[in-house]
This record gives C-alpha cells, sequence and structure tokens, in this order.
C-alpha cells in the first residue's frame, strides 16, 4: 500500500523538486506540469497545496533564500574575522555550485519580479547584518539608513558580482582561486570602510 504524504510533507517535497529544478533552470521557466509529474502527482493535486503558480513560486524562492542564509551562517564559534571568511568561503561556494539558479535568483529581482525583489532583498539584509555582526557594528545591523549600512550592503554586491564572474569563467581561464578571491574581497572590505 502507497504511504500517503501529509499535506505539509507533501508541500516540502514540492517545493524540494522545485529548488532541484532551480539548479538549472530560472524560477519563472519551471514547468508545473514536470514538477508535479517527477511527485507523482496531478497538476491540478498541485494548486491544492498552493493555489496559484506564482505560490509555488514564492514557496520555492523564498526556500531557495533560506538555504543561502543557513549554508553561509558560520561557526560562532570562531573569532569575527574567521567567521566571515568562512561566510564568504560559503557564500562563494554556493554561487560556483548553483550559478544558473542564483542567477536566476538576481535577476529575477533586478527583473522587477516582485515576490523574487522581496526574498531577494531579504536574503541580502541577512547576509548584510551578519557582516555588521562579524565586523564589530552589530548596533547598525537595524540602521539600514546608515553610511556604513549602505556600504557593506554595497560591497556585499561587489563581492556577489565577482563570484558570478568569475565563477562563469572555465577553471582553467580563472585568473586566480576562490580563496584569492575571498582575500581579495576582505581587503576591498576594509578598504571601503575607511573611505
Amino acid at each position: 500500500m502507497e504511504h500517503r504524504l501529509s499535506a505539509e510533507d507533501r508541500k516540502k517535497q514540492l517545493v524540494k523538486i522545485g529548488l532541484m529544478m532551480l539548479r538549472t533552470k530560472p524560477i519563472h521557466e519551471l514547468s508545473i506540469d514536470a514538477i508535479a509529474g517527477q511527485a507523482g502527482i496531478s497538476r491540478g493535486l498541485l494548486f491544492h497545496y498552493f493555489p496559484s503558480k506564482r505560490d509555488y513560486y514564492v514557496a520555492v524562492i523564498s526556500a531557495a533564500g533560506r538555504r543561502l542564509l543557513r549554508v553561509t551562517k558560520a561557526d560562532e564559534s570562531l573569532p569575527p574575522e574567521e567567521q566571515l571568511r568562512e561566510m564568504l568561503v560559503q557564500f562563494v561556494a554556493f554561487i560556483a555550485r548553483r550559478r544558473p539558479a542564483y542567477i536566476s535568483f538576481v535577476r529575477g529581482a533586478a527583473g522587477g519580479d516582485d515576490y523574487a525583489v522581496e526574498v531577494y532583498d531579504e536574503t541580502r539584509a541577512g547576509l548584510t547584518k551578519r557582516i555588521l555582526t562579524y565586523i564589530g557594528t552589530p548596533e547598525v545591523a537595524d540602521a539600514p539608513t546608515s553610511p556604513e549600512y549602505l556600504r557593506i550592503h554595497a560591497w556585499l554586491s561587489y563581492t556577489e558580482d565577482l563570484a558570478l564572474e568569475w565563477s562563469g569563467l572555465p577553471e582553467e581561464d580563472r585568473p586566480y582561486d576562490a580563496n584569492h578571491l575571498i582575500d581579495h574581497s576582505i581587503e576591498a572590505l576594509h578598504v571601503l570602510r575607511k573611505l
């Protein structure tokens, strides 16, 4: 006899399938029929769990944002500078491993898909606050209009773009390895903070 999933487990399964497909396709190209098929359910049943295609996409992209925040969380027992480095190691690795999906995430936000913009902004704010804590200014984390917050937020975009461009090159054409990219990003952060 087939084991029936609870509604919550079914929703998790469908989001997980979406996350897997997101590795190779942008969010707006995910096929609802293919997702339902992979889950072994009908398209209609998928819409029982997610009222619309947009609701499903929001669930998938939100899960992608949470995953990025989870995998970039550094070991809190490390000194702050090492936490920053560990976070960047994971951030660069995440972008390199999931480049098409990450580009889809960024471009979805840049393209103005409101759900993508919201999730991207929340994720970026979470990373910015984390960095502000690592560099010893946690009080700035809740001051998004402060110059320091804006500077760190912009630096994160610089590091993200550098990692995206670098990871898009064939490995033999990359001018340096991931460690050098991370060293450079940290150095750029310290220089920016002095301006």
